[in-house]
């Protein structure tokens, strides 16, 4: 693994794009889902990204990216079309001591933006380390269609509600509870209600699971050959 996956809390933090162009809005797109505080630099902008600009925090210097500009940074996108002026720009940021991601560029680019699908708070993010940018769009249209819309909202209702949760024992019977919230009452209750029916439930459901039994204790034997259990299937690790 050359490129190590991690994300990166950018609330009020700095990015830096130069460019005006088409390459620069894709990035501008993605980054405008974060709190990041956005700096552009380009002598002229186009006039989509102008508008789209307009509706998010972003800053705008219409002027070529110069010296110093890049600090403080956290992350610099070189994004103009044309290389020349993205192996000027990318060699100023590095020397702000900013780290680089040069648009289609995997080995002018200190770091690579993935494909990201968006349930947030979850984020699955795919990459190939530039070898199969195709084949990481086709797993991201794959999860897009498994992914119900509704994850993002069920995951931030439940977050809000772990410390109430914590009642239950620690073990079996809390993780069967949000089970249940996750895969079976949070997405019906989210059908039939939206949000606030979501945040309604939960009490319900977890007043359920308190007075639910505790379950008796089970032994499972699973034949697994020689004993090794590395040979165990799927299903039987489940």
């Amino acid at each position: 693994m050359k490129h190590f996956p991690i994300f990166l809390d950018l609330d009020d933090r700095r990015v830096i794009v130069a460019g005006g162009g088409d390459a620069a809005l894709a990035k501008l797109r993605l980054l405008s889902k974060t709190n990041a505080l956005i700096s552009v630099y380009a002598p002229t902008v186009s006039p989509e990204l102008r508008k789209f600009a307009s509706k998010e925090n972003f800053e705008i210097i219409s002027r070529p990216f110069a010296p110093g500009d890049a600090a403080p940074g956290t992350l610099f996108y070189a994004a103009n079309d044309d290389d020349a002026e993205n192996r000027r720009v990318a060699d100023l940021a590095r020397k702000d001591g900013a780290l680089v991601n040069w648009v289609d560029n995997l080995d002018g680019s200190d770091f690579l933006t993935p494909a990201i699908v968006d349930r947030d708070p979850v984020t699955v993010a795919i990459g190939s380390e530039g070898a199969a940018p195709v084949l990481a769009r086709a797993i991201k249209a794959d999860l897009e269609a498994h992914l119900p819309r509704s994850l993002g909202v069920l995951a931030r209702v439940g977050k809000a509600f772990r410390t109430a949760a914590e009642i239950l024992p620690l073990g079996r019977r809390r993780r069967d509870f949000w089970s249940d919230f996750y895969f079976r009452a949070g997405p019906q209750s989210f059908d039939n209600g939206g949000e606030a029916s979501v945040e309604q439930s939960l009490d319900a459901l977890l007043a359920k699971h308190l007075d639910r039994p505790s379950d008796d204790g089970h032994v499972f034997f699973v034949g697994a050959g020689p004993g090794d259990p590395e040979l165990l299937t799927l299903k039987a690790r489940n």
